[in-house]
């Protein structure tokens, strides 16, 4: 069972995606490659005379544990897929360093192939978190996976964006096992992505959210996205790491959403702009400058669903109006003077004239 030696070498101290590779051209084969002897490990480059026992002692131990995880996968409902199963996402396989395994709470479908990130600040603004969830829906809407990371603020507004769709479907990479939730309060969140589409990571069942976990989670993100929204992000951010794997690893698009320029949180969308982004306002910004599918897809039948969907996501030109037939004359007046931009009590009481009990 070609599964459990791909978990082995997962799950082996020291070996990672591209040395995995290095060691399975080396051997011929997954199998050759998990149970591999030092000499043989000593001539795979990575490795070497002195790091061999190590490795040769961690796939060892690694045998043991591959069993187990399985064990324990199968018990909470959670599926493994390795790189040679069907099951596998296409676009992720075609990146420079792949993971080997992926876990998966829910499940993966063909349709998963067009997919779209959308990443950004943990502490979006109301405006960021508003658009993330806008660009959700409506790519949802135009049959398209919406895939974000399951964290606070941009991320958790993209999932909850599409899974506002009747058919959106959604996918949170996380940066822990898929059996810890991080951060805790998206618990029920979890539990709707994994009913209506995925949760998945490439880390073992109770890994913890270590903040090392996240750049490797973020490539994943990107890889399985066929382009990547930022809609909000510092000067130095996940999110800018993530829509850079996407733009130079991995060949995939970046958009990125304009902001006002004396917001901190538009400093990465405009940085991104800057160094040749797509500018996103609208969603027939995204939907013809998305990336191109594999050879493998056009070859399985697999095509843009997107088109036939994309009635369903036409946007309006303007926002629905709000009724205002059971408001009073005092809440008319407020609402009115309210406009695009987030206003401050003691601005609102300046413009409209009002004591601050009303």
């Amino acid at each position: 069972m070609a599964l459990v030696h791909w978990l082995q070498l997962a799950l082996t101290e020291g070996i990672g995606p591209i040395l995995a590779n290095r060691l399975i051209e080396a051997t011929g084969s997954v199998e050759n490659a998990a149970a591999a002897f030092p000499k043989q490990l000593a001539h795979v480059e990575g490795i070497g005379t002195k790091k061999s026992e190590t490795i040769h002692r961690g796939l060892r131990e690694a045998a043991a544990a591959a069993e187990t995880e399985l064990k324990k996968a199968a018990a909470l409902g959670v599926s493994i897929s390795c790189i040679e199963d069907e099951a596998y996402p296409l676009l992720l396989r075609s990146i420079p360093d792949p993971p080997l395994v992926l876990y998966v709470r829910g499940k993966l479908e063909p349709r998963d192939l067009n997919a779209f990130a959308i990443v950004g600040s943990r502490k979006c603004s109301y405006y960021g978190r508003e658009q993330a969830e806008r660009f959700g829906a409506l790519l949802a809407g135009a049959g398209i996976t919406i895939i974000s990371g399951g964290a606070r603020g941009t991320d958790s507004a993209a999932h909850r964006g599409a899974l506002s769709h009747p058919q959106g479907r959604t996918i949170a990479v996380l940066g822990s096992g898929v059996d810890k939730v991080y951060p805790p309060e998206n618990a029920g969140l979890f539990e709707q992505i994994a009913m209506r589409g995925a949760v998945v990571s490439e880390f073992p069942l109770g890994t913890p959210p270590l903040a090392e976990n996240f750049p490797r989670r973020n490539r994943i993100i990107s890889g399985m996205s066929r382009g990547v929204l930022v809609t909000e992000a510092a000067e130095r951010s996940g999110a800018l790491i993530t829509a850079r794997q996407a733009g130079e690893d991995q060949g995939r698009p970046v958009f990125a959403l304009p902001g006002r320029v004396d917001n901190p949180l538009a400093a990465g969308p405009l940085q991104l702009l800057r160094d040749g982004a797509l500018l996103a306002g609208h969603l027939d910004d995204i939907l013809p400058n998305l990336g191109p599918l594999p050879d493998e897809a056009h070859e399985q039948g697999l095509f843009e669903t997107f088109a036939e969907n994309s009635a369903a996501a036409v946007e309006p030109a303007e926002r629905a109006a709000v009724s205002i037939e059971h408001l009073s004359d005092q809440e008319r007046l407020i609402l009115e003077r309210l406009g695009a931009d987030s206003l401050s009590v003691d601005q609102l009481l300046e413009i409209t004239g009002f004591e601050a009990s009303v």
